[in-house]
């Protein structure tokens, strides 16, 4: 390819040594297949992959990465944040820098990383709530399912329903008996608009009882609120909640899943609480913007699948009750199917319930 580029583009610049050297008339390129020649040759260039000639995919990381969490620190989002970043440091060989920002239900912080430069220098780690309920809840200026790229399915838990530890009550069967004879009286903790809110909408319903929602920024400072007896009642998470529930400052009821938690034995499950298929469940995951190279996307899947199979790392989620998604899963195909799935299922019931972000 290359000596006959050097034909046809060049031949009247070049200095034949002998005549007899030079190419006979009949078979010397005309002008017109020259540059028809010179077309197919650029063409052939121009198609070539992008990262071939991409440095900087190439090179990534080469600076530090900031992973966006959109609740407070000390939550269950947040913890799970600090314990994957520590690991895929080491496989990316840069830090992955924390930062919470807080507000809005998650939107706040998710609208951060949909304007961000698609490079993968910023990775929103998130999840139901941020992820999926926010998109019938909040007006937002970006799209939830399109204007991100799944990197990577991390790991759920099942919540816990949990109280005060001078509630008037034994059991579930007996929590529900006092909230249906004080109407209005309780209070419930709730990240605006969020699956906590969702849950207790949906438990009144069942239940016939009636109480009310006080919103926090996480769920770190309404299990505070909790502790101190400023509220009555709230759906956390095992990673937020289980420490104070062992140490016997709050009470638990039940796990909204069909089975145990293997990190707490001793709380019963909805089904053997009183209230039978209640189940509420929280997946979490990490995305990129939107136009993020494939490559890079990669990388960062490989880094948390990494951090994943870490002893440390499942350690640590496992006693804060998170059961990671088995390998096959960690994936951006099953992160993408699993927040599709969530959004058809969850907002018709949200807008149906007419819960919106005040």
């Amino acid at each position: 390819m290359k000596s006959s580029l050097r034909q046809t583009v060049t031949p009247q610049h070049r200095s034949w040594p002998r005549r007899n050297d030079r190419p006979h008339p009949k078979t010397r390129p005309s002008g017109q297949h020259a540059r028809r020649q010179f077309l197919r040759l650029a063409v052939g260039a121009a198609a070539l992959p992008a990262v071939s000639c991409d440095p900087g995919t190439q090179s990534y990381p080469s600076r530090p990465i900031t992973m966006i969490v959109p609740y407070s620190a000390g939550g269950q989002t947040d913890v799970i944040a600090r314990n994957l970043a520590e690991r895929m440091k080491a496989s990316l060989g840069q830090p992955v820098i924390i930062e919470n920002v807080t507000g809005a239900g998650g939107t706040i912080a998710t609208g951060r990383v949909a304007r961000a430069a698609p490079d993968g220098y910023t990775l929103s780690i998130g999840q139901t709530d941020s992820h999926v309920v926010s998109g019938a809840t909040y007006t937002l200026q970006f799209d939830l399912l399109n204007d991100f790229e799944p990197v990577a399915l991390l790991s759920a838990a099942p919540f816990l329903l949990i109280a005060r530890k001078a509630m008037p009550a034994d059991d579930l069967k007996g929590l529900i008996a006092w909230l249906k004879a004080n109407p209005n009286k309780a209070s419930m903790g709730v990240t605006p608009a969020g699956m906590g809110q969702v849950f207790g909408v949906l438990m009144q319903k069942e239940t016939g009882t009636r109480f009310g929602f006080v919103p926090y920024r996480g769920g770190a400072p309404i299990l505070q609120d909790l502790v101190a007896g400023q509220i009555d009642l709230a759906f956390l998470d095992p990673t937020t909640s289980l420490a104070q529930v062992r140490a016997g400052r709050v009470t638990a009821y039940a796990v909204m899943a069909a089975s145990r938690l293997s990190s707490a034995p001793d709380i019963p499950t909805v089904d053997e609480a009183g209230l039978p298929g209640l189940y509420l469940s929280y997946w979490h995951g990490l995305w990129v913007p939107k136009n993020t190279p494939k490559s890079i996307i990669a990388k960062l899947n490989a880094a948390a699948v990494d951090a994943l199979g870490d002893a440390n790392v499942r350690r640590r989620l496992g006693d804060l009750g998170q059961e990671i998604f088995p390998r096959d899963q960690q994936t951006p195909e099953a992160l993408g199917s699993t927040q599709k799935a969530d959004a058809e299922k969850w907002w018709p019931i949200i807008k149906a319930a007419g819960i919106k972000a005040e």
